[in-house]
């Protein structure tokens, strides 16, 4: 088995900045086709230059909570590179939440943009994969799905609450795909990690100096993550060496859900 994705297509979601960003580079830098898919189109234009055919590496912009923008994205991916073999979504938001306040529980938000974005996505992205590997049957695996999730996930911080809502809704989606798309070939798995050095991990960081010994504290490592290492994890589950992989969530934390109390940060 190997790691090599080279050759393969990829398409990124959040890739304007922080982790998406880097795991698309990342990929690129590996061999792969890339399309980088994100609302932000100036970030992306900023980070990526100038891109024409013949590229392997293209952006897209849109509003990926709209259907169409999904239709988009893929006919885009498809007239640039032909095929699409994975998909990353990368594209994630965490916001503070008020528990008993519905108005600011932010838990209808966070789905929407953590887990209904990914699921429709992945379905889209699925049946092209399921028609790819029509045309291919030689093959193991035709397609891979990871979906970036979080240990918050699995532990309980109120003030997270809708960020664990939605990755906890994320971790079943990634399950429940995983089993329904298996007979097609298509793999789909998860990483739940903890604190990696994400554009807005660094924004709070700034603004609050003793989270960083927070979250080292609460760390058995005893650092936080780079994007690099969570882009390496991605190419891992996106290779024919997870070939045999699926439904599976990868922890990439430190060893902090090993130890953590209610009350530690979970970003």
């Amino acid at each position: 088995m190997s790691l090599s994705i080279s050759g393969k297509t990829a398409i990124v979601t959040g890739g304007a900045n922080g982790i998406g960003l880097a795991i698309g580079r990342h990929f690129a830098d590996k061999g792969a086709n890339v399309m980088f898919a994100d609302m932000d189109e100036e970030g992306l234009a900023e980070q990526l230059g100038e891109r024409g055919e013949g590229d392997p590496i293209r952006y897209f912009a849109g509003d990926l909570r709209q259907k169409l923008t999904l239709a988009n994205l893929l006919s885009a991916t498809l007239d640039a590179f032909d095929s699409v073999d994975i998909l990353v979504n990368a594209s994630r938001q965490v916001i503070k939440s008020d528990p008993l306040n519905p108005d600011d529980d932010g838990v209808e938000m966070l789905l929407e943009q953590n887990l209904m974005t990914s699921l429709r996505l992945s379905q889209l992205v699925a049946k092209r994969m399921i028609k790819q590997g029509e045309e291919n049957e030689e093959t193991n695996c035709v397609g891979s799905i990871i979906n970036l999730s979080s240990i918050a996930a699995r532990r309980t911080h109120p003030d997270l609450l809708a960020y664990s809502v939605s990755t906890a809704a994320l971790d079943q989606m990634t399950r429940s795909l995983a089993v329904t798309l298996a007979p097609h070939r298509i793999r789909v798995n998860a990483v739940a990690f903890g604190s990696v050095m994400s554009a807005s991990l660094k924004d709070t960081l700034k603004e609050n100096s003793d989270y960083r010994k927070d979250i080292e504290q609460h760390t058995p490592m005893g650092r936080i993550a780079s994007p690099g290492e969570l882009a390496e994890a991605v190419q891992f589950l996106a290779s024919d060496s997870a070939g045999f992989m699926t439904g599976q969530i990868l922890t990439l934390d430190g060893g902090r859900s090993l130890v953590d109390p209610v009350a530690a940060p979970a970003h």
